[in-house]
């Protein structure tokens, strides 16, 4: 399953982004996986009280279901980038789905709750990482300068699917109990696979271009050559290049990029985000069981959270067509701020609601916000670090992710049992996304943009932020069929020029050799393909 070593003397080089065609296939499957990824293991609570009266376990025991879930996709996301890197995004991507249909199949069987732990927690939740991150990967191979629109479409899928997995489940429980659930789940889960198998590389387009380039020089190479000492140069050349080609060693594919730890914007961005999950999540969660306490009927409560999920599904891909403007994105991570800083004000500003229109105002603007943070924020951090480390890139940050989930939500739930009071929590949750939103601004203000200022930028860098990987594809096609047609291009005109430098530094070499010999400085690079030496034109020149 490992990938075929392009052929010697040849350079492999990257794929334009075709920004379309195919492209919209791999898109609507990326919408698929992120909707399974981040709306299971939140539809599967309707199950827990049917599981709390067959297993005798409380909802905390039965909550775990869920958050092992959530664990293992952010948790595992080293191990997913290593398996990309080795074996490419579409092998890890149907084993994925293999994983994640499995676990839900074997969970319909199961006696006990440390079993549905193993089965539905642990199996299904590393199918689903599997499949999440590759996802990702492609959507940024595929797509460059509709990349942020793109990345707004595919995080539509979490409300989209969260509205529809819920009532679902609720039906299948009903007709079939909680083992049928899970076992028809299960079977849905199995169209990861499918959305696996569309995701073809771009590898292809790559063997056809450097199959194109090795056709023209071959068809130049059957042309007749018009001098015997062109054709003998561009033997030796092509001799000598391709001992040195042969000579270099292969360099093998990091599994994982640590390299991306000397980029300053993606440790701004890394810290950014860990502070912000840990108050991102606290307000849908307790969101319903506060409309509760402030005397909501059940119904009306439960209806909040579909508010959310309904503008959240408009918000994100306005958002991704918004950052797509050409000048707005390359200031994408000040766009990405401005949504944190929203967000958290939004919790801060709604601390107070007493009654249930307040609290609808609330999850229209949390709806908008939390769709603007949803849809930009892989979109920053391929701005940040480039389409080359962004397998490397997404598995760290959501390692460091998986850190702050088993922070926030737990603690704010602990905070609420011992303070009796959720207006405290909601204070404390926005001014952790606000802090985030400042300390992203700030620092990207002062350690990028001042730095970019004293240090010139470096050339072809792809994690500089902003840049377009289209332009890096287009210049190294251009090098490499470039460099092949210099080693093989026996232009007539050429030819002739050469034929005729020859004989003339022939005639003048003859007549001078009686004087000392030596070479005419205007033809040192003529005479040094013919065997006049170096040393001779010094010495001419000195006298």
């Amino acid at each position: 399953m490992g990938r075929p070593d392009p052929e010697e003397g040849q350079l492999p080089a990257p794929v334009k982004p075709p920004d379309g065609g195919w492209g919209w296939i791999v898109l609507f499957g990326c919408f698929v996986i992120t909707g399974f990824s981040y709306a299971f293991p939140k539809a599967v609570s309707v199950y827990f009280k049917e599981l709390m009266k067959d297993f005798h376990v409380g909802y905390s025991d039965t909550a775990w279901i869920s958050s092992i879930m959530l664990a293992m996709l952010y948790g595992t996301g080293p191990v997913c980038s290593i398996m990309v890197n080795q074996f490419g995004c579409r092998p890890v991507m149907l084993i994925g789905g293999l994983l994640a249909s499995a676990g839900m199949i074997l969970a319909s069987f199961t006696t006990n709750i440390i079993e549905l732990y193993l089965t539905a927690g642990v199996l299904t939740g590393l199918g689903m990482a599997l499949n999440f991150q590759p996802s990702l990967i492609m959507l940024g191979t595929y797509f460059d300068k509709r990349r942020p629109l793109a990345n707004g479409l595919a995080a539509a899928g979490s409300p989209v699917f969260l509205s529809s997995l819920s009532p679902l489940g609720q039906v299948l429980l009903e007709k079939f109990g909680w083992r049928g659930g899970f076992l028809i789940m299960g079977g849905l889960l199995l169209n990861c696979c499918t959305c696996g198998a569309v995701m073809r590389p771009l590898d292809m387009g790559m063997k056809r271009k450097m199959g194109k380039a090795q056709d023209k020089y071959e068809a130049k190479e059957m042309l007749p050559i018009g001098g015997k000492s062109e054709e003998g140069i561009s033997t030796t050349d092509g001799t000598k290049k391709a001992k040195k080609a042969k000579k270099k060693p292969k360099k093998g594919k990091k599994l994982l990029d640590f390299s991306i730890f000397s980029n300053r914007g993606f440790i701004i961005y890394t810290i950014s985000k860990f502070i912000l999950v840990l108050g991102l999540f606290v307000p849908p969660i307790l969101l319903v069981n506060y409309a509760k306490d402030t005397g909501v009927p059940d119904t009306e409560a439960a209806f909040l959270l579909s508010i959310i999920g309904f503008i959240d599904i408009f918000a994100r891909p306005a958002c991704g067509m918004v950052a797509g403007l050409k000048w707005v994105r390359p200031h994408v991570a000040y766009l990405f701020s401005f949504s944190m800083l929203f967000n958290g004000l939004t919790d801060i500003c709604s601390a107070r609601a007493s009654n249930y229109t307040g609290l609808v105002i609330f999850c229209v603007f949390f709806g908008i916000s939390y769709g603007m943070v949803g849809a930009l924020q892989f979109e920053v951090l391929m701005a940040i670090v480039g389409s080359q480390k962004f397998s490397s890139a997404i598995g760290l940050v959501l390692l460091i992710e998986a850190f702050a989930v088993l922070i926030g939500p737990p603690s704010a739930g602990r905070l609420v049992d011992a303070l009796k009071n959720y207006e405290v929590i909601f204070y404390l949750a926005g001014s952790e996304v606000v802090l985030s939103a400042l300390f992203l601004a700030v620092a990207s203000y002062c350690c990028l943009n001042r730095g970019k200022k004293k240090e010139p930028p470096p050339e072809n860098n792809p994690s500089a932020g902003g840049g377009s990987d289209t332009e890096e594809a287009e210049s190294d096609v251009q090098e490499a069929e470039e460099h092949s047609s210099d080693n093989h291009q026996p232009a007539h005109s050429t030819d002739n020029a050469v034929v005729a430098a020859n004989e003339e530094a022939n005639h003048v070499a003859e007549e001078q050799s009686g004087e000392g010999g030596g070479c005419p400085a205007g033809d040192r690079e003529v005479l040094a393909r013919d065997g006049c030496n170096a040393d001779q034109t010094v010495e001419r020149d000195s006298f």
